[in-house]
């Protein structure tokens, strides 16, 4: 009488995949990009290390992997975020927005070291610029659903620089100060003029 063999099980390259680019992820949100190693991603994701070399040759792979994994996770957060706030004036703007950022500094550091690991890691691999692109341009998006495009651009980067400030500073910066930049450029300052202002003014002057 025949034996049943056992079934064999299959593995899903796609989620094995995603197993590894999780790990990917944590092993640099604990020991940096130069503790990064095919062997230690293995070991946080429990698979072979065959297994990592097989779907990501080298470490720049698994870098590219990691960082797309981060910034699609963004998009999706920020695709939330705004759905959750459809209108907002200047001033809950620049409030929430500063609660944001004091949770990247407080809360969600660890994730916020990790993806600026990731960020920065484009300086030195142009093949990673094009998705590291994407961080800024997500931003902008979103913030563009309050603001014009040049102030989008310009929360964007200032957040940008803020949130990079706070991470790798002796001292993060308070409330009252985040608040104040972003105030700063989501209102118009009454102290300064526009070029229409200007002229304006010189044809003032020199009407008889």
């Amino acid at each position: 009488m025949a034996t049943e063999r056992p079934a064999i099980r299959r593995r899903d390259p796609q989620r094995r995949i995603a197993e590894i680019s999780a790990a990917t992820e944590k092993v640099i949100a604990a020991r940096g990009i130069e503790g990064l190693t095919h062997r230690a991603v293995a070991e946080e994701a429990g698979v072979p290390l065959g297994a990592t070399t097989y779907h990501f040759a080298t470490k720049d792979d698994l870098i590219s992997a990691a960082l797309q994994r981060a910034v699609d996770a963004y998009a999706a957060y920020l695709e939330d975020w705004v759905a959750q706030r459809p209108g907002l004036t200047a001033e809950q703007l620049t409030v929430l927005l500063t609660d944001v950022l004091l949770s990247c500094l407080g809360p969600q550091r660890e994730q916020q070291v990790m993806e600026f690991e990731l960020y920065l890691a484009a300086l030195r691999r142009p093949a990673l610029r094009p998705i590291a692109d994407q961080y800024i341009e997500l931003t902008v998006q979103a913030l563009a659903h309050y603001a014009d495009p040049v102030t989008a651009t310009a929360v964007a980067a200032a957040m940008n620089g803020l949130t990079l400030r706070g991470l790798a500073g002796t001292h993060p910066p308070a409330r009252a100060d985040i608040e104040a930049v972003l105030r700063r450029i989501l209102t118009p300052n009454p102290t300064l003029t526009t070029p229409d202002d200007r002229t304006e003014q010189g044809q003032q002057r020199i009407a008889p």
